[in-house]
C-alpha cells in the first residue's frame, strides 16, 4: 500500500497552478502522486486504509487518461489495484458466511486483479514494441527485455496474474496464463532478488509449494524459498510465515507446523515492530487468525 498517496493535499497546489499550462501540471501531480510514499504502509488502521484506497485509485486512473504512458501511475495502480484486492477485497469474500457474498466478492477479486494485471503489461509495454503480443507467444523472451528500472512493474504484474489464476481455478483460459507469470517473476528475481526484503522470494513459496510435483512443484524450493524471505526481511515481516503456512504445510499435511507458524505471526508486535510494514503486518495476521479457524478443515487426522 506504500505506493498510494493521499490526494486531497495535493489538490491546493492544482489548483494554484490553473494558470500554467494543463499538461504541466498533470504531469507534476502524476509523478508527484506515482512516487512512492509511507503514508498508507505505515498505517495502523487497516478498515481506513481499505476505505481510503478507491479514490486513490480512481484519481490515479483519471491522471493516468491525461497520461496514458506514465509508468509511475502504471506501477502504482497495478501494485494497488493487486493490494486492494488481496489484501481486502478477497479476505473479506472468503470470510463471508452467505455463499452468494462470498462467490461475487471472489468474482469481484478477479476483475480487480485483471484490471491490475492490465496496468502492469502496458506499463512493461512502454518504450518495448510489441511487448504485450510477445508475452504471449515467447514469456521467457519478452521478460528478458525487461531491465532492473522495471522490477516492480515485473513484480506486481506477475502477482495480479498469479492472484488472479489462483482466484479462479475454474477458468482454463487463465490456467493457461500461468507459465507467463512465471517468467515475469523469475526475470524480476535474476534481476533483484531482494526487491520488497524478499517480496519475490515469498511468491515463489507460494508458486512451489501449492503445485503438486507432477505440474513442476517442490517443496523443497518452497522451504529454500521461505528461508531467503526471513532472511532478506530481517524477520521484520510476518506475511512469509502465513504463505509457508498456507501453501507447504497444508501441502505436507503438517497441522504442528502450520499452527507453529501462524502462532509466531500472530505473536510479532505488529503496530510496534516494524513500522515499515506495519499495515501489511496487520493485514497478515488478520489472514492467520482466519486460517487458524480452519485448520480442521484443513488437516485430515
Amino acid at each position: 500500500m506504500g505506493r498510494l498517496r493521499l490526494l486531497p493535499i495535493l489538490l491546493p497546489a492544482v489548483l494554484l497552478s490553473a494558470c500554467s499550462p494543463k499538461a504541466y501540471v498533470v504531469s507534476r501531480v502524476a509523478d508527484a502522486v506515482s512516487s512512492g510514499g509511507e503514508v498508507f504502509a505505515r498505517d495502523d488502521d487497516p478498515d481506513l486504509v481499505r476505505d481510503a484506497t478507491p479514490f486513490g485509485l480512481k484519481a490515479m486512473e483519471s491522471l493516468l487518461s491525461e497520461r496514458p504512458e506514465h509508468k509511475g501511475l502504471l506501477t502504482a495502480l497495478c501494485g494497488g489495484f493487486t493490494q486492494y484486492a488481496v489484501a481486502f477485497v478477497r479476505q473479506d469474500a472468503e470470510e463471508a458466511r452467505d455463499p452468494a457474498m462470498r462467490r461475487g466478492g471472489m468474482e469481484r477479486v478477479v476483475r480487480l486483479l485483471l484490471r491490475a494485471k492490465a496496468y502492469g503489461v502496458r506499463g512493461l509495454a512502454v518504450g518495448r514494441e510489441g511487448f504485450a503480443e510477445r508475452l504471449r507467444t515467447d514469456p521467457a523472451g519478452a521478460a528478458a527485455t525487461v531491465g532492473m528500472e522495471d522490477v516492480p512493474l515485473l513484480y506486481w504484474t506477475s502477482a495480479a496474474w498469479s492472484a488472479a489464476v489462483a482466484s479462479s481455478p475454474g477458468d482454463p483460459a487463465l490456467l493457461a496464463d500461468l507459465p507467463r507469470c512465471e517468467a515475469l517473476m523469475r526475470r524480476a528475481l535474476a534481476l533483484d532478488e531482494r526487491f520488497g526484503d524478499g517480496a519475490i522470494h515469498e511468491y515463489f513459496v507460494a508458486f512451489e509449494g501449492s503445485r503438486p510435483e507432477a505440474m513442476g512443484g517442490s517443496v523443497a524450493k518452497a522451504r529454500r524459498h521461505f528461508e531467503r524471505a526471513m532472511e532478506l526481511s530481517r524477520g521484520r515481516k510476518v506475511s512469509p510465515l502465513v504463505t509457508f503456512a498456507e501453501t507447504v504445510s497444508v501441502r505436507t499435511q503438517n497441522r504442528k507446523e502450520y499452527l507453529d507458524l501462524l502462532d509466531r505471526a500472530l505473536a510479532f508486535d505488529a503496530r510496534g515492530g516494524a513500522p515499515e510494514y506495519r499495515l501489511s503486518n496487520l493485514v497478515a495476521q488478520r489472514r492467520a487468525r482466519w486460517l487458524k479457524g480452519k485448520a480442521d478443515a484443513l488437516f485430515i487426522e
